[in-house]
Formats: C-alpha cells, sequence, structure tokens
C-alpha cells in the first residue's frame, strides 16, 4: 500500500485544483449575461449550467486547435457559448477580452499556504493547459507569485490535456530535470476528465483534490489513489504520515 510520503514530486493542474476555474469563468462572463439582460439568478443561467455547456464545448476547440494558446480557445469557446445558451452574439472584442481574463481568475484561500507546507517535502512542478502568459498572470494574481520548481504548459507542449502527450511530456521532464522516475511521481488535480484518468492510464498515481460543488472535469467513474476536499487537507495527511514516521 502506497503512502502519500512515498512520492518525490507534485505534478499539479492549476486551474481548479489551485485557482478557482469556475468562480474567474462564471465573473468573466457575467457581461455577456448583462448584455442579453439576464442574470445568474435565472434558473436557465445558473452558474452550474454555464460551466455544464463550457466543458462540453471546451474540449473540441482544444483537439481541433492544439497549439492555439488557452487564452485564444476561450476567445473561441466564448461565442459558442453564447449562442449555445440563447445569449447575444458577442463582439470579437467582448471574446478576447473573455480569454484574456484568465490571468484574474482568483486562488482558493487554502492554495498558496498548503503549496509552501508541501514544497518541504515534494519537488512542486505545474502541468497546465493554460499557456505562459495566462500562467504566469495568474500566479501572479491568484498564488502570490509561488514559486514551482518547472511550469509545462499546452504551449510548451502543442496539446492539451487529456493528451497523454502531456503527461508523456512532464515525466520525460521531470526524469531529465530532478532524476524523478515515473512512480515517484503524483498527479495532483481537480478534473477528473483533464487528469486522473489520463494519469491512470499513463500508470502514474493521483490525489484528487475533490473541491466540494465543483463542476468543471467532472466524470460519473471517477478514478484516483488518495481524495482530499482541498489541498490543505492534502498538506495535513503529508504531515501526519511524516509525524508517524518519527514516532
Amino acid at each position: 500500500m502506497s503512502k502519500l510520503t512515498d512520492f518525490k514530486l507534485l505534478s499539479f493542474d492549476v486551474y481548479g485544483t489551485l485557482i478557482d476555474w469556475e468562480r474567474g469563468a462564471l465573473t468573466a462572463f457575467e457581461p455577456s449575461l448583462r448584455k442579453s439582460g439576464k442574470t445568474s439568478d435565472d434558473p436557465d443561467f445558473d452558474g452550474k449550467r454555464i460551466l455544464q455547456v463550457l466543458h462540453e464545448i471546451e474540449p473540441i476547440v482544444e483537439r481541433e486547435n492544439p497549439r492555439l494558446k488557452y487564452s485564444e480557445v476561450l476567445s473561441i469557446v466564448h461565442p459558442k457559448l453564447c449562442k449555445e445558451l440563447g445569449l447575444e452574439e458577442p463582439t470579437k472584442e467582448e471574446s478576447k477580452k473573455f480569454g484574456n481574463s484568465v490571468g484574474d481568475w482568483p486562488g482558493f484561500s487554502d492554495s498558496v499556504e498548503a503549496l509552501k507546507r508541501l514544497s518541504t517535502m515534494y519537488k512542486l512542478v505545474v502541468l497546465s493547459n493554460v499557456d505562459n502568459e495566462s500562467f504566469k498572470a495568474g500566479n501572479a494574481h491568484g498564488l502570490e507569485g509561488f514559486k514551482f520548481d518547472a511550469v509545462y504548459t499546452a504551449e510548451d507542449i502543442g496539446s492539451y490535456k487529456p493528451d497523454l502527450r502531456n503527461f508523456e511530456y512532464m515525466l520525460k521532464q521531470v526524469k531529465e530535470d530532478f532524476g524523478i522516475e515515473k512512480h515517484e511521481v503524483l498527479q495532483t488535480a481537480q478534473s477528473q476528465f483533464h487528469d486522473h484518468h489520463p494519469a491512470k492510464d499513463i500508470g502514474i498515481k493521483s490525489s484528487w483534490i475533490y473541491r466540494p460543488g465543483a463542476v468543471m472535469g467532472n466524470r460519473k467513474d471517477p478514478v484516483f489513489n488518495w481524495k482530499f476536499d482541498t489541498l490543505s487537507d492534502m498538506a495535513d495527511a503529508v504531515e501526519k504520515e511524516l509525524a508517524d514516521q518519527k514516532k
């Protein structure tokens, strides 16, 4: 039976796990609702429905445009989302603004403190679907500029998770950069769709940061080796393992 302390490196999804993807996207989408005279109080336009429709559209755009920056992907997604929801067609500038909002999305309240605690035990790397510029802005804004040991983005790799090439790229890089083997890597993420299922397919274990109430990336057949509501809960569990080992 593996323990959390058996691993040497945590590979993080960021948006949805460390940064509140859903709250950020919904806030950025509010002008589109107002333009059509709608509000999130309308049951046809509640946050859950908007996110579910967005999650249906976004992976298709990513597969069709694997080399586009994530901000550009969102700019393409935006008018499709408006159309699917029956809202007024946005201008190109409005869609571009939605795509560029990624850097403004907020971090979860526990993220930075938990990352600092986990960094005493592990190498921490990013495996994200966002582009480099968006990640840099998002990290500065939502994660107080936390310094990860490495950052691997879809822009660098040329494909989007759940494509296994993203995980192959990460595993190759951590072996070259840190001498860390595949069995020493723990994928740490919220999204079952983007992270946990492909992690299982490629043969690495995963820790599910559940984020209660989250919509994006859910599947009816979740797979994981550990499950925590928050990253702080995971840090608590790691520290407990370490304390027990010293007894």
